[in-house]
């Protein structure tokens, strides 16, 4: 697909491996999530891949264009990891400055959630002692950065997660004739980071492409491949996109990101007539060497209503 533009030949680019879904694997892909550990059931294979450093050209990148862009975007909140802050000021933040950048009538809030290259305490629903905690909700935690190539949402599912969302917000609404799904993504440990968040240009990706992945909110990771693949209600659940590596797909990153900022991108949009899905991973970049630190991020996923 030629969408290559000269601008674009003119930045910094460097090859590392990003994890694509692999051929011929189990017929039923699901990810299965508890506090602090994330599993597919889907085999994933690492795949050399060009990636972009979008820093010196950020304003060539439009939203409806290339689906994300990255945002001037300054935050009230002083400690991410303080839940109470974050669910005091965070929310409303974001759905502001997904309004102002997009133009819509209205944003919602899906929730939002931590994400880290580093250690994770505490992993899969056990507290210190060794008993459960509490039933896992997918929600204001810590999980681990997602180093698949995946989108969060599957398309034939969205119209009606959409809907909910609307009907929720707007009880006696006029209704909406457009929706925007989209992740606000900010990092905020100190630049550059090592394990920062790739996006692949929409333009580079077919509408044929990507399989379900359906997602399973557990208290306990499964144990066996039995256990993961038995029967179970997937029709019912919520499900990402995952793909089969395409040579075609051009991806893109932002370096040394800072805490005022942010990157918006789609996870899908109802108009089909502009880049409307962004797949995207996390991977390691080692162009930094020494000098990169962990990974420290937030996403909160919105919903823009055009009515």
């Amino acid at each position: 697909m030629a969408i290559q533009e000269n601008i674009e030949e003119t930045v910094r680019t460097l090859t590392t491996n990003l994890n694509y879904l692999l051929p011929n694997g189990p017929k039923i892909n699901r990810r299965f999530v508890s506090p602090g550990v994330e599993v597919n059931t889907g085999k994933y294979g690492p795949y050399p891949t060009i990636i972009r450093d979008g820093r010196e050209i950020r304003s060539h990148f439009t939203f409806d264009k290339h689906g994300f862009q990255l945002l001037d975007a300054p935050t009230a909140v002083n400690d991410f990891h303080d839940k109470a802050e974050v669910e005091a000021k965070y929310q409303a933040e974001v759905c502001e400055h997904v309004k102002k950048a997009c133009g819509a009538d209205l944003v919602v809030s899906r929730g939002w959630m931590l994400r880290t290259s580093g250690k994770i305490p505490n992993k899969n629903g056990v507290n210190g002692d060794g008993k459960p905690k509490e039933s896992y909700r997918h929600y204001g935690g810590l999980q681990p950065a997602a180093g698949e190539v995946h989108v969060d949402t599957e398309p034939n599912r969205q119209l009606i997660y959409a809907q909910s969302a609307y009907d929720q917000a707007r009880p006696n609404g006029p209704g909406f004739k457009r929706f925007i799904i989209s992740s606000f993504w900010r990092t905020f440990s100190p630049p550059p980071q090592n394990f920062p968040l790739a996006v692949c240009d929409a333009q580079s990706v077919r509408d044929d492409e990507g399989v379900p992945n359906i997602l399973w909110v557990v208290d306990k990771i499964p144990e066996t491949d039995e256990e993961a693949l038995k029967p179970m209600d997937d029709d019912n659940q919520l499900a990402a996109a995952i793909f089969l590596h395409n040579p075609e797909h051009r991806w893109w990153y932002f370096s040394r990101m800072v805490k005022d900022e942010a990157l918006l991108f789609k996870f899908h949009d109802s108009d089909r007539s502009v880049g409307w899905r962004v797949p995207h991973s996390a991977f390691w970049d080692d162009s930094f060497g020494e000098e990169a630190n962990v990974r420290s991020s937030i996403e909160c996923r919105t919903i823009a209503f055009w009515e």
